[in-house]
């Protein structure tokens, strides 16, 4: 039952808590209090927060001392509302102590529970990503998962929340391949966990019959959504790249250059089931970049088979023999309909993501 009182005309359907006076509180609320206080002034960050690290120690350190204190002597939610009227009153300059945030960080510390993995991984990201992360995700292992991929790629919280909606923990890594055989390692193993099985292209439309061209076009037209779908690292080189071979003319769907494995790989992109001649097609494709467009520098050109559905067994028999490092992985479209409710409406509309595509420009 919510003991709080409020502010506010019902009808309005607008109510605020109103801070409880101190006779209402439990007799070890200011202790609390000025523990808190004490821990925000040995921080130094009283005119300001400058460093992320800093501040996200400081709301772990908050928010672990209010949930000992509830979990030791029952308070209930009473107590937020007066704690953050009076960090507000002793530290007018800084923002963040509202009811809400206070909650956050209640359980930031709740979800964290171990101060070294705080400080080694969850500090470096900003606080609205980690808002997502405990908010999002129920389980630490997943939480660390993508806080590690969010160090690694950039994300900011948007992106974040895009890849928590679109299950990226369970499609990273997944295409079938034969990278063991066609690469030494470690590039083996990076160009392995690059691709992912399936691609998810919710933006391109309806799930109707169309034309590969067309497909193409629409991933092209959304260049900035498939380039976040294909992950960092890769740069659009162009569409329908014309190969000329023995008088022939030949065409590659989609052609881009992947910065940190520094080699081409050649996406070709199938509207219908996988076929094993479609491998002999990217490995010629493959062969000729290899020998017009690959720089001395640059490693083996990787090829990328986007289809409607495959065989596993089926797949790894068609690659079987290929010298050249080949990818195959289903793609799909109008990923909203299969999501759960929950995901659903965590998931960013088109607006936003680009949006959060042009600040980070």
């Amino acid at each position: 039952m919510d003991e709080r009182k409020y502010m506010g005309n019902p009808k309005d359907g607008v109510l605020i808590p109103v801070a409880p006076s101190l006779a209402e509180l439990p007799n070890n609320y200011t202790d609390m209090r000025d523990t808190i206080i004490n821990k925000i002034k040995e921080n130094r960050i009283c005119s300001a927060i400058q460093v992320n690290s800093e501040m996200i120690e400081l709301y772990w350190n908050i928010g672990n001392e209010i949930l000992r204190r509830q979990k030791n002597e029952g308070w209930g939610v009473k107590v937020i509302d007066r704690l953050s009227k009076d960090l507000k009153e002793a530290f007018p300059e800084m923002n963040g102590f509202s009811p809400r945030n206070l909650g956050n960080m209640k359980k930031l510390a709740s979800c964290w529970p171990d101060f070294s993995i705080l400080q080694q991984v969850v500090a470096k990201i900003p606080w609205r990503s980690n808002i997502v992360l405990i908010d999002k995700l129920p389980d630490e292992q997943t939480r660390l998962w993508y806080a590690q991929k969010l160090i690694e790629n950039g994300w900011s919280s948007n992106v974040l929340d895009i890849m928590i909606a679109t299950r990226l923990i369970e499609r990273q890594g997944k295409a079938i391949n034969n990278f063991d055989s066609a690469l030494p390692s470690p590039d083996s193993d990076f160009a392995r966990e690059i691709f992912k099985d399936p691609y998810l292209f919710d933006y391109i439309g309806t799930d109707v019959k169309r034309r590969e061209i067309e497909i193409e076009r629409s991933l092209t037209e959304h260049i900035e959504k498939f380039l976040l779908e294909l992950g960092q690292g890769f740069a659009f080189v162009g569409r329908q790249v014309h190969l000329e071979v023995g008088g022939s003319d030949f065409f590659i769907d989609l052609l881009f250059y992947h910065l940190k494995l520094r080699c081409y790989v050649v996406i070709e992109l199938k509207a219908r089931e996988f076929e094993p001649s479609f491998v002999g097609q990217l490995n010629l494709y493959q062969n000729v970049v290899n020998d017009v467009l690959r720089h001395p520098d640059d490693k083996p050109t990787i090829g990328l088979l986007l289809v409607k559905g495959k065989n596993k067994t089926v797949v790894e028999y068609s690659l079987a023999g290929f010298k050249n490092p080949i990818g195959v992985a289903d793609w799909q479209e109008q990923l909203t309909n299969e999501l759960p409710e929950d995901l659903k409406s965590s998931l960013p509309t088109i607006e936003e993501i680009e949006r959060e595509l042009d600040l980070e420009q």
